[in-house]
């Protein structure tokens, strides 16, 4: 059976491989998280799981915090937020905030945004902590970081300042600017700001750090950082006609370095990729066998249609692989999972794309257990296994 460029088989376990068509992507980075969010699809993974030292990355987390507040009525955009010694006192990357401020939600989050300001980090932490410190918003964020998978992730401070014990993977990385492009549509076009002077006090320090924003190559956000510990590292997004990526990498010796690195994926990812078309939903894609129920088999169907991506050189068919327990027992309700569909590339993880049933199959009556247990019977003392003798011990 062959349906589009995909050759569906109702297997249990076949390992089916196709020829490898794109060449593998060697990153410089340390590591590095290259996901297509058009199609839910990793195109790399490298040491993406290690929680790490994620510098200011990791102000994605208390953005995301304060965009939520913002969305629930906690804050208001136009709210007026006092600046504590504490905040106050911070350098680095800063919008050289004093105690004598007060400062409207929306420019503390266009200064954590755009100019990373450790400072405003730090006041809209304090305004959304349960105890009003740094300290007590960290642990919000962290439980927070798991309520949204984010399970490699550790917060000690919400700035990316360095701190023993505060950690990200990449990976989780990844998830956070996913959620926030998806979660925030109307606030996210702040990441694409290229300037934000405030109120003009430190000129010098008004332009966004992201090296890409102003290349042309689609990039609109997210998040740079850099310290001595962590090395030069970004958050990306970037979007080209109806595809986007995300990417993370971290641990590159120089802004340069950040800087190509970036660019180089952007053009890996869009030209070596191409998105295709496979299945609408509810096309069924394996037959299935029922055990006790009214109908002997059932159709496996994707729930909502099904587009993958491919490496630009295979134009071909594409070998997949259907994995389910059989036979599966009745009552079998429509839409059901009951397995998935396993597709491996070479150089890319395998993509697992679940399995619905197509319709309800109801549990058989009298005449069909008494057909099966006549089949177990039969299989059990029919004329294949009479006669045979025992082997001596």
């Amino acid at each position: 059976m062959r349906f589009g460029f995909l050759r569906p088989f109702a297997v249990i376990a076949t390992c089916l491989f196709t020829p490898g068509w794109a060449l593998a992507f060697e990153t410089s980075a340390t590591a590095a998280y290259i996901y297509d969010q058009s199609t839910g699809t990793v195109l790399l993974s490298k040491n993406a799981e290690t929680p790490l030292p994620p510098a200011s990355m990791s102000k994605l987390m208390t953005i995301y915090m304060a965009f939520e507040a913002v969305a629930d009525g906690r804050l208001d955009i136009n709210e007026e937020l006092p600046v504590s010694s504490h905040a106050a006192s911070f350098g680095g990357s800063s919008m050289f905030l004093d105690t004598t401020d007060r400062v409207r939600v929306e420019d503390l989050l266009r200064g954590v945004i755009v100019v990373s300001g450790n400072d405003a980090s730090v006041v809209l932490a304090e305004a959304l902590s349960p105890d009003g410190s740094e300290a007590g918003f960290a642990r919000m964020m962290t439980e927070r970081a798991r309520q949204m998978g984010m399970m490699n992730s550790t917060f000690v401070n919400s700035s990316g300042w360095p701190a023993a014990g505060h950690r990200m993977s990449m990976e989780d990385l990844g998830i956070l600017a996913d959620r926030l492009i998806t979660d925030f549509p109307t606030f996210y076009p702040l990441f694409a700001e290229t300037d934000f002077p405030f109120d003009g006090r430190v000129p010098s320090n008004s332009a966004n750090r992201n090296p890409v924003l102003a290349m042309g190559l689609g990039a609109d956000g997210l998040k740079t950082g850099h310290t001595m510990e962590a090395g030069f590292g970004l958050v990306g997004s970037a979007k080209q006609d109806d595809r986007r990526i995300i990417w993370v990498i971290t641990g590159l010796d120089s802004r340069e370095a950040r800087a190509e690195e970036s660019v180089r994926i952007i053009n890996w990812a869009f030209r070596q990729f191409a998105e295709k078309d496979v299945a609408e939903a509810g096309t069924r894609i394996a037959t299935a066998d029922v055990w006790m129920g009214a109908m002997p088999t059932v159709g496996l169907t994707v729930a909502e249609d099904l587009s993958l991506l491919v490496p630009v050189l295979n134009q071909g068919d594409i070998d997949a692989e259907v994995v389910y327990d059989s036979p599966i027992e009745a009552p079998i309700t429509a839409g059901q999972q009951l397995g998935e569909l396993v597709i491996t590339f070479d150089d890319l993880p395998e993509k697992r794309i679940p399995l619905v049933a197509e319709e309800d199959v109801a549990r058989g009556g009298f005449a069909t257990r008494l057909r099966t247990a006549a089949l177990v019977l039969w299989q059990k003392y029919g004329p294949a296994n009479v006669g045979e003798v025992p082997e001596e011990a």
